[in-house]
């Protein structure tokens, strides 16, 4: 930040300065006033183009935070596109699965258990069978639960196999939703580069704030300056007009003497014609004096 001005330095004009002071004086006085004054203006000039410097770097402050705001909107109209068709993939997704399930209801394979299931309890119960000493009664039901089980098994297996239409349902909703996630995930990440660009433009406008706000301040001291040099400048000026009145004055002194003593050597010429006239001799001087009269 610029110093504030040296108040020391600056020179005070009174009307009794104007006044009463010689002209030798006045002059020297003209001469300080122009100094000082062309101190101050050089002072003021360097404050403006500090000034004019700092408000170029706000504009360039504004203009990147413009940027970053038509960056971040153009990224947030792209979020809510991308949030657009999640939403509408995961509406079709939904409508799929509800499909399955109604598929599955139809075919029931939403009761008892599964292929693996069944399969598992099959092969638990042949090794008991193969395994362990069972009674002829045991045995029995033994190979009646084996065979229940495959019976079941079987069941399930055909209905697996007219189930093709729901494989396909399910794949297919599998694949909508797998989109879904897509562009959930772009959702994601769009959003957080928006972000990204409106912390930017914040953090520009702040920093266009401090650099507006110092630019404020030097355009304070440069006003402070150019008023300084500005009231140096009129003092400077009425100075001038005192010293051409005193000029002038003098100049009229001169010439009333000018022609006080035209006046006086035009008596003392006439004088001395009237002796010449009279008789009386003249010496060199007399001569002169008449001829510079023109009476001669």
């Amino acid at each position: 930040m610029a110093e504030s001005i040296d108040e020391s330095k600056n020179v005070e004009l009174t009307d009794d300065d104007l006044a009463n002071k010689s002209k030798g004086q006045l002059i020297k006085m003209a001469g300080q006033l122009r100094d000082r004054r062309n101190d101050l203006n050089q002072m003021a000039s360097e404050r403006a183009s500090k000034r004019d410097e700092l408000n170029a770097k706000t504009r360039e402050k504004v203009d990147e935070a413009q940027e970053h705001r038509e960056k971040r909107d153009e990224l947030n109209e792209q979020v809510q596109e991308h949030k657009k068709q999640r939403n509408e993939l995961n509406a079709k997704a939904n409508e799929l699965f509800d499909k399955v399930d109604g598929l599955k209801d139809d075919l029931e394979l939403n009761d008892g258990k599964s292929v693996d299931e069944l399969k598992e309890e099959i092969e638990d119960l042949e090794f008991k069978q193969q395994t362990q000493v069972l009674s002829t009664e045991d045995e029995r039901e033994l190979i009646e639960k084996i065979e229940t089980k495959r019976e079941q098994l079987e069941e399930r297996k055909s209905k697996l196999d007219q189930s093709g239409d729901l494989e396909d349902v399910k794949e297919k909703a599998k694949e909508v939703r797998a989109k879904a996630s897509e562009h959930h995930q772009k959702v994601t990440e769009l959003a957080d580069e928006a972000q990204e660009h409106h912390n930017q433009m914040i953090q520009a406008y702040r920093e266009a704030d401090d650099i507006r706000d110092e630019a404020d301040e030097w355009h304070e001291k440069f006003v402070d300056a150019q008023e300084a040099a500005d009231r140096h400048h009129e003092d400077f000026v009425r100075v001038q007009k005192r010293l051409r009145e005193m000029d002038k004055k003098e100049e009229q002194s001169r010439e009333q003497n000018r022609e006080q003593k035209a006046e006086e050597a035009k008596r003392e010429a006439e004088e001395i014609y009237q002796s010449f006239k009279d008789g009386e001799t003249l010496d060199t001087e007399d001569l002169m004096k008449l001829q510079k009269a023109g009476l001669l």
